[in-house]
């Protein structure tokens, strides 16, 4: 049931609704949090786990309701993939807006583990989202910029060894890490500057996937290719609870683990480097005519 309310009352109600949900959320998650810090019995920690993703999880369903109640998106799903809560996934994405993140957790939330995102450090300091990334284990990375590598040799191949712990916690449990591969959100002035080959996308990088599939190595059940498509064009996380968007498309497909991401050392051998982004490259030449064929379908 959608609530009939004009767009300036619209927006506001939603940002309230989700306020208020986050900091009563917030406040279990950081109790059971404490909990698990404190205590290190390894069943206080997996039953502190389950807990926190519960409660993740329960104010995702309550974000999506708000979605289905006070808009009139419609949301079109195709799922060529066996969906599992215990699987063990790599989320590969396209990426063009923050709506694209409230759109992946209502297709996948509840039917494959919970999703994790790699996140810039800065984002820890973000007032409350911050800790509760932290407490569910949310993995904060720090990029390294040539100049600062120049500067100081001793940090390169930090942000690489970062991903190796950060994933290491996931071997054991059920996870699906999500990984935007192109790095940033899609615009047109991104695109023009990269001379972009796809006329949708971005060009992929390579090195963030290679990472996690070494890292994470057999634990790895398959991939989830996910095509995200605004047919009205790019859109705001504002535009989404004002109800200007008609429609949502988003194909997922499931794929094996190809060799050319786990097999060679990406940092320091050339031709697995070369073999990971040919294979990056095939897939977003594909994603890339997805991309038109659903915008066709949309009209």
């Amino acid at each position: 049931m959608r609530l009939p309310l004009p767009t300036w009352l619209r927006v506001p109600i939603a940002l309230l609704l989700i306020v208020a949900s986050t900091v009563l959320h917030v406040i279990p998650l950081f109790i059971t949090a404490l909990i698990k810090a404190a205590i290190p019995a390894s069943a206080v920690r997996n039953v502190c786990s389950r807990v926190l993703v519960a409660i993740a999880e329960s104010w995702i369903a309550f974000n999506t309701g708000l979605i289905r109640t006070l808009t009139h998106t419609h949301l079109t799903v195709e799922i060529d993939a066996t969906l599992h809560r215990d699987g063990h996934y790599l989320v590969l994405a396209n990426h063009q807006s923050w709506t694209d993140i409230p759109i992946l957790q209502a297709v996948f939330n509840r039917r494959i583990p919970f999703l994790r995102f790699f996140l810039k450090s800065q984002l820890f300091w973000v007032p409350i989202l911050g800790l509760a990334w932290w407490a569910l284990d949310f993995p904060f990375m720090k990029r390294y910029s040539k100049e600062e590598v120049a500067r100081r040799p001793e940090l390169a191949g930090r942000d690489i060894e970062a991903t190796r712990r950060a994933c290491e916690k996931f071997r054991d449990i059920p996870v699906a890490v999500m990984n935007f591969v192109e790095g940033t959100r899609f615009t047109v002035g991104k695109h023009r500057e990269q001379e972009s080959p796809y006329l949708h996308l971005l060009r992929p990088k390579a090195g963030g996937v290679a990472f996690v599939t070494n890292a994470l190595g057999e634990a790895l059940h398959s991939i989830l290719d996910v095509t995200i498509v605004y047919p009205q064009g790019r859109a705001t996380l504002q535009d989404l609870f004002a109800d200007r968007i008609r429609e949502v498309s988003v194909y997922v497909r499931e794929l094996p683990i190809p060799a050319a991401l786990t097999a060679g050392d990406y940092v320091n051998d050339p031709v697995a480097r070369e073999q990971a982004q040919a294979w990056i490259n095939d897939l977003w030449a594909e994603k890339d005519v997805c991309i038109a064929t659903l915008r066709q379908e949309a009209g």
